[in-house]
């Protein structure tokens, strides 16, 4: 087999592959360019997301932490007030 048999047998991948590069450069600028902001704007926001979750995270620990010493000492004091 020769260089220019091997390269004859391409794989159908290798043709969608080609193909779709092919249409991509059939895009104009400014659509490329719309779609690079509108990826980049996507990103971004998940930052907004993720310090949103900690925050979330954090006040939960903090109402956790509080409902066990208020329902431990709770009881504490109702087991005072027992003992007449």
């Amino acid at each position: 087999m020769g260089k220019k048999d091997a390269s004859a047998t391409r794989l159908p991948v290798d043709q969608y592959r080609k193909q779709i590069g092919k249409q991509d450069y059939k895009k104009t600028k400014s659509a490329l360019k719309a779609t690079r902001l509108k990826a980049e704007a996507k990103k971004s926001s998940s930052g907004f997301r993720d310090a949103f979750l900690v925050i979330a995270a954090i006040l939960f620990f903090v109402l956790c932490v509080y409902a066990f010493f208020y329902l431990n000492l709770s009881t504490e004091l109702n087991l005072d007030v027992d003992e007449d």
